[in-house]
């Protein structure tokens, strides 16, 4: 699995800089799209809803875990949001939001925030679907800029931007990172946007993760690096429906586990540096449950990593 080219780098300069100057059911009621007609095809709607519930609460990881950031966002008091615009949408558009007041963050996936008077927020907003993807992508140009809301809240615009520009920096990566912190943070982010990427796949109804979710009886799929507790994520799945979670699953013993010996074994993994089979021979990757089980999730997380590149 590759590294999703979410927000790169040049991408936020570009931000910064204008500062200064189909039909298909949805089998969640998370997503309240059931019986919506939509004007972007489904493959475009699965592409954007991996961004909105899997890559955007990335950040709040991003900011906890990184101690400049973190002090940044000390005394802010403000919600961020990002949004796509959409006739079809239940309110006009799809976004992800942020409640932020210091060190507390409230994620509101897939979610619209209701605006309170004097409260301040700051928006990008992405005048659709394809063009929300297209930028997250790369593709960057007039056409697909979003337009920026609360940029008047300088400090709180100025660290929501510092804080996607980490996010693309560390998505962005070709090759593993040097420091152990930034390995950590890497990989507890693949993990969670594996996990909220498959459940979120799942919600939308995508034709073989919900096959795989309704013929399952109550199981667990977790990923886990070794020595590591804090970088760790799951997945709950259960006739068709499905949950995903950060950290170690408590309640009972996983029925399945991708499990890597060290930090670098995960990396070369998740970055589509090593082989699986020889990583699996040499004891960098452990199964812990029938090996069938593993091609079949590593199908999946291929699927959510293709969606989000």
């Amino acid at each position: 699995m590759k590294s999703c080219g979410t927000c790169g780098q040049h991408y936020i300069v570009i931000i910064a800089s204008q500062t200064r100057n189909s039909q298909f059911s949805i089998l969640n009621s998370q997503f309240n799209l059931k019986g919506l007609r939509f004007l972007a095809d489904k493959e475009q709607l699965y592409t954007n809803k991996i961004f909105l519930c899997g890559a955007l609460p990335l950040l709040k990881t991003i900011v906890q875990d990184v101690p400049s950031l973190k002090k940044k966002f000390e005394k802010v008091h403000c919600v961020f949001q990002v949004s796509c615009r959409d006739s079809e949408a239940p309110d006009g558009k799809w976004a992800t939001h942020f409640v932020v007041n210091g060190d507390e963050w409230l994620i509101h996936a897939n979610k619209v925030a209701e605006r309170v008077d004097k409260q301040k927020f700051v928006e990008l907003e992405f005048k659709s679907v394809e063009t929300m993807n297209a930028f997250f992508k790369g593709k960057i140009g007039p056409a697909t800029l979003p337009k920026m809301k609360g940029v008047n809240f300088i400090y709180e615009f100025g660290v929501f931007m510092m804080a996607l520009l980490k996010m693309a920096d560390l998505l962005g990566l070709e090759k593993p990172p040097e420091k152990e912190e930034d390995k950590r943070l890497l990989v507890k982010c693949y993990f969670y946007l594996l996990s909220a990427g498959i459940s979120t796949l799942n919600k939308m109804g995508h034709e073989t993760i919900h096959d795989w979710t309704s013929k399952s009886p109550d199981r667990v799929y977790a990923w886990k690096v070794d020595g590591e507790p804090t970088v760790s994520a799951y997945i709950r799945i259960k006739a068709g429906k499905s949950k995903s979670g950060r950290g170690e699953y408590k309640r009972a013993l996983p029925f399945f586990t991708m499990r890597f010996n060290n930090l670098d074994s995960a990396l070369g993994i998740l970055m589509s540096i090593d082989d699986m089979i020889e990583s699996v021979q040499k004891g960098k990757l452990i199964m812990d449950g029938a090996p069938e089980f593993g091609a079949q999730i590593g199908e999946y997380m291929i699927m959510v990593g293709d969606y989000a590149k």
